[in-house]
């Protein structure tokens, strides 16, 4: 027999929890005592909350707040509602932001009308399954994680609670990231500063919808309820949607991303769980960190980029021409037929020497 424990957080995550007391955490270095604290307030995606690009002090603790929140979202324009499990309330998580050197602590809280226990893995952090074996908390439960950000990049962070429960929880919305900037700002494969006018987040998600015998899809009251039905689907690896920002159409048309010509823009791309192929239409990556990570020069000038499953990448582009751009995932099947795709609108004046209509559409000439 299980304990309601284990019933709750399923027998491997139970049994991880119960290691804990034999592997506790190290008492906080002085050095990070020491350190001067900032509080930083999260916003959704795609935006990203305010930070320096260059670190003007030295190193600094850097405290967030996360709630997790299960709840009912709306993944496409016919209104498929899906039972999502999500850091702070957004599909894909917040983004976060700190130095190289700084210290992120991370208050996770889970509501106790929450159903589920959750935890957080960080791919940037070093030591404890990426902090997952220390924040493992129940419904009505918080925990504080403290890690250094030694390595700069962009790395994926999820929920890992144990055992099958990991991919369920990653799939049902419960990814994000996180950037750890170089202190003196990031540089080009010539070591030349590159700055950024503007940053988006945008976070790629495949979801598993369970289907009725006629072939709409189902509803459940809550996550747990979807479970059996959603793992059968999993198993199948083929997602009934790929999309951006947690639905269908979350950042085209009036959600569209905006521009101007002349503004550098950095894409942050995330897909905690697939492999993803960014391309933007009408425009190049200039600067692409491909991997993600910030020690590696940056590739310059290519046409799509590849994210892989469990990572993040990033690419910066000057805009010169104003109009509607689409940033897409270049398996075009995902993008059109499945959801991945989002609209950047860019004003500004149009330069002829780039592009040039010189005949406009009309009737063939015939002799």
């Amino acid at each position: 027999m299980f304990t309601r424990r284990e019933a709750l957080l399923g027998v491997a995550a139970a049994a991880m929890l119960s290691a804990l007391p034999l592997m506790a955490a190290p008492a906080l270095a002085d050095a990070a005592d020491a350190l001067p604290r900032e509080k930083v307030a999260l916003v959704a995606p795609p935006f990203v909350h305010p930070h320096e690009q260059v670190a003007s002090s030295g190193p600094k603790v850097v405290e967030f707040t996360m709630t997790i929140q299960e709840k009912e979202i709306v993944i496409d324009d016919e209104g498929t509602t899906f039972q999502a499990m999500t850091f702070d309330g957004s599909v894909p998580g917040p983004m976060m932001v700190v130095h190289e050197g700084d210290y992120v602590e991370l208050t996770l809280v889970n509501p106790e009308t929450n159903g589920l226990a959750h935890n957080i893995d960080f791919h940037a952090a070093t030591g404890a399954m990426g902090g997952g074996e220390l924040t493992l908390i129940n419904p009505g439960e918080q925990a504080t994680l403290r890690f250094k950000a030694t390595r700069t990049g962009v790395f994926v962070y999820h929920c890992a609670p144990g055992g099958p429960m990991t991919p369920w929880h990653v799939v049902s919305g419960m990814s994000g990231t996180i950037m750890v900037l170089p202190r003196e700002g990031l540089t080009n494969e010539k070591g030349e500063p590159v700055r950024y006018d503007r940053i988006y987040y945008i976070g790629e998600n495949d979801f598993y919808v369970p289907r009725n015998e006629d072939g709409t899809f189902k509803t459940y009251e809550s996550a747990g309820d979807a479970y059996a039905d959603t793992v059968e689907v999993m198993r199948g690896l083929v997602p009934t949607h790929v999309v951006f920002n947690g639905a269908k159409g979350a950042l085209t048309g009036e959600n569209a991303l905006t521009a101007k010509v002349g503004e550098t823009v950095m894409f942050v791309h995330a897909q905690a769980n697939r492999d993803s192929r960014p391309h933007l239409i009408g425009g190049h990556g200039d600067h692409v960190w491909e991997e993600g990570k910030f020690a590696n020069a940056p590739a310059r000038d290519l046409e799509t980029w590849f994210i892989r499953g469990g990572s993040a990448g990033a690419a910066t582009y000057t805009f010169l021409q104003p109009g509607l751009y689409a940033y897409v995932n270049h398996n075009l099947i995902e993008a059109i037929e499945l959801g991945a795709a989002a609209h950047i609108t860019v004003e500004g004046e149009w330069d002829d020497d780039l592009m040039k209509q010189i005949d406009a559409p009309r009737p063939i000439l015939t002799n």
